[in-house]
């Protein structure tokens, strides 16, 4: 069974996120001076850190959450689309010619094709499908490198790798501004 957007969502966002599965108590004790690593305020830092955490975990659950919602009533509104537009396609003209004068209406009347010049049309018509399909490939093999990309990004978000080196300390300075805007404003 293909993957759902729930699962790979969950999969490279959720799971090895939470703090004991990044980085233990005892690795997190071991990063301070030996002089402090047995200290109650190192295992009350690591604990708000894991609750921090926790928090960002939650809230990027409940997006998932949201996402998925969102994407079942869009591909439900596709659907629905694609319904309405099938029942408008149908020429009511056309329609009311057939009711009228049943199916010798010269509207409705195909053209009749011979060998000779049915072979100029086919030929036109494979050109056609030819022309469609290459620009459809062109678009499948733009959208696998889309996502490709994605799955690579995702990947490095999972193993805390950012292709943007300076992302921790634009992050940083960005929550420094928002820390100094909050403390003009109280």
């Amino acid at each position: 069974m293909a993957p759902t957007e729930d699962t790979i969502l969950r999969n490279y966002l959720l799971l090895p996120s939470r703090l004991p599965s990044i980085i233990s108590l005892q690795e997190f004790a071991s990063l301070f001076p030996k002089s402090q690593q047995s200290s109650p305020q190192v295992r009350a830092l690591y604990r708000d850190l894991q609750q921090q955490r926790n928090a960002v975990v939650d809230a990027v659950s409940a997006s998932i959450d949201a996402e998925v919602k969102q994407a079942r009533a869009l591909r439900r509104t596709i659907i629905r689309t694609k319904k309405e537009s099938e029942y408008e396609e149908q020429d009511d003209e056309i329609e009311i010619e057939r009711t009228l004068f049943g199916s010798t209406s010269t509207a409705i009347t195909p053209k009749q094709h011979s060998i000779q010049s049915i072979i100029p049309e086919l030929d036109s018509a494979a050109a056609d499908i030819e022309s469609d399909l290459q620009k459809l490939e062109e678009e499948e093999s733009a959208l696998v490198e889309t996502i490709k990309q994605a799955a690579g990004s995702m990947s490095d978000l999972r193993y805390g790798r950012l292709s943007n080196a300076t992302l921790t300390s634009e992050v940083m300075d960005g929550l420094h501004s928002i820390q100094e805007t909050c403390k003009r404003k109280t």
